[in-house]
């Protein structure tokens, strides 16, 4: 029986361009579940969408002179040009700024209200007085209180993940002109976020499939004590408020941001002809997975399910499978300083596939991983290209050569042969279960010793010696490997879509590889193969210093 699998992913700022880092944390982890459910035959609906009304679109609209929506306009559609090279297949990729998403919004927060989950309070803000306006949290800095670090933000410290109030930073200063600010009173609407302790600890302590990073992460939050926070604040870029009195006052993009995962589902179902359709995705039965980095964990773990919790009606996270942080050739990624590799610039030059593999071979799901352009380089040639890329290219050319290009029929299997088709079913099975916990790396591993073992029984059987006086025993050989590699297509798929698909059409196959299913497609004696072709392409040394000059150099 199929299950409906709700996938939420995080959403990136729309304020510059995609790094390997958010690929890494949240985006490709998110694409190999949702293309290994569909693969299961269940029902899959992944959304996302750009994040157009934070703090950094206007930091970056001030700092070029253009318009906020200008500077949305121009990355939302770079991500969704990168998305499609990259091979992200969201059923939905949309914007916190359509007429849908703010309708939804309202809707929570006047459910919230009403049910009195929110109250007016006033708030001192922190105020520029060269500036001559309120500063949004993000528009603030100053030293966390807790680790100390001294590029804290007035909404959270990237360096220990604590969510924070501009008032509990030490040494605050405006961002755009390092004044100290003032601070002065505001009104707005809070979250009574304090009412959903209890709940949430219960609800927390119960979530024992959790990553072990996320379940202590988050009570370590909880015991603590959770604050009511505001969920307004005084900026005229953002979803309105739908309360008199506050025309010139936004809802916060924490909260607001969130309700993207209900709106995006809801504009899906009204695209796709059927306004319902979003509903068996959100109810019981399903089971629903945030894609995130840790940096995110408390507003997903914490802070939406304490507005669903009081909203009502709609299941609350599954599970929340944040990833850690993935470093830049030993140092922690910077997007200021350059320190980081852009997926555009990678996409220009490099084929989707090889990167694919190396973030999910080394993906940092317990611990940050580190990107380096010569182990990409290394991997790329001694594992995609060498183990797994010839063992398909000399089995095909192999048959093509010696078995007029159709897959020979094999003749009584021996027992390595039986033990090397075990091993690929017991591969898809244990795959099957690992991709199941969102356990990826371990997958694609699991899915590479396959591969090796496949190539030491082909050097062992060495088909191209027997082919003249054991034509039947090099047919044999021929064919078991061809199985295998219909294995692998499967088993690689949700992380290698490009070559598995062109791999699917080289056995001999028709469509699209996803109609096969999770299983090993039979390949019949006697189906004929076109031309091989290689599935991937060597790189040169020389790009290890090539790319590594690029890091830290100014950004064009």
């Amino acid at each position: 029986m199929s299950e409906h699998v709700f996938i939420g992913v995080a959403w990136p700022y729309a304020n510059g361009s995609l790094h390997l880092g958010q690929i890494a944390g949240a985006y490709l982890p998110a694409d190999i579940f949702a293309r290994y459910h569909r693969l299961k035959g269940n029902k899959v609906l992944m959304v996302s969408g750009s994040d157009q009304h934070g703090t950094p679109i206007t930091l970056r609209a001030e700092q070029e002179g253009k318009s906020p929506q200008e500077i949305v306009s121009r990355y939302h559609q770079e991500f969704l040009d990168c998305w499609q090279k990259l091979g992200i297949s969201y059923d939905l990729f949309t914007t916190t700024g359509t007429p849908n998403h703010a309708q939804v919004a309202h809707d929570i927060f006047l459910g919230l209200l009403d049910k009195g989950y929110m109250y007016k309070d006033v708030a001192s803000q922190a105020y520029c007085p060269r500036c001559q306006r309120f500063l949004p949290d993000r528009y603030i800095e100053g030293t966390c209180p807790y680790c100390h670090s001294p590029q804290a933000r007035g909404d959270q410290c990237d360096e220990c993940g604590r969510t924070l109030n501009p008032s509990d930073l030490v040494d605050l200063r405006c961002r755009l002109c390092s004044t100290v600010p003032r601070f002065e009173v505001s009104e707005h609407f809070f979250l009574r976020l304090s009412a959903f302790e209890d709940r949430l600890k219960a609800w927390v302590q119960e979530q024992t499939h959790w990553r072990h990073n996320v379940l202590n992460f988050t009570l370590g939050i909880l015991k603590g004590g959770l604050k009511d926070r505001a969920i307004t604040r005084d900026i005229e870029w953002g979803v309105t408020v739908p309360q008199a009195g506050f025309e010139r006052k936004r809802i916060y993009v924490w909260f607001e941001a969130v309700i993207g995962y209900l709106s995006a589902s809801k504009e899906w179902a009204i695209n796709n002809g059927d306004g319902a359709a979003w509903q068996p995705f959100w109810g019981n039965g399903a089971k629903s997975f945030y894609f995130i980095g840790k940096d995110n964990i408390p507003f997903h773990t914490l802070i939406w399910p304490a507005m669903l919790m009081g909203y009502g009606d709609h299941n609350l996270p599954y599970d929340v499978p944040a990833n850690e942080f993935l470093t830049i050739e030993g140092k922690r990624l910077s997007t200021s300083r350059n320190w980081a590799v852009w997926l555009p610039d990678y996409l220009e030059r490099y084929a989707p596939d090889p990167l694919r593999y190396v973030l999910s071979i080394n993906m940092p799901e317990t611990a940050d991983t580190d990107f380096s352009w010569r182990e990409f380089v290394r991997r790329n040639n001694d594992e995609l290209v060498a183990t797994y890329g010839n063992l398909a290219h000399r089995v095909l050319t192999f048959a093509h050569r010696n078995f007029a290009g159709v897959v020979p029929a094999p003749g009584e299997l021996d027992s390595h042969s039986q033990e090397l088709l075990g091993k690929a079913q017991a591969a898809l099975d244990n795959v099957d279960t690992l991709l199941y916990g969102c356990h990826f790396r371990e997958s694609v591993r699991a899915a590479m010793s396959l591969a090796q073992e496949a190539n030491r029984y082909l050097d062992d059987k060495a088909p191209w010696k027997t082919i003249k006086e054991e034509s039947q025993a090099s047919a044999t050989a021929i064919y078991v490997v061809l199985s295998v590699l219909s294995a692998l297509k499967t088993i690689l798929y949700p992380f290698l879509p490009f070559s598995s698909q062109e791999l699917h059409n080289l056995l001999g196959f028709d469509g699209k590889i996803e109609a096969s299913g999770w299983r090993i497609q039979s390949v019949p004696s006697g189906q004929k193969l076109p031309p091989p072709q290689p599935l991937f392409d060597k790189l040169d040394e020389s790009i290890v210093d090539e790319e590594s000059s690029r890091l830290g150099s100014e950004k064009s």
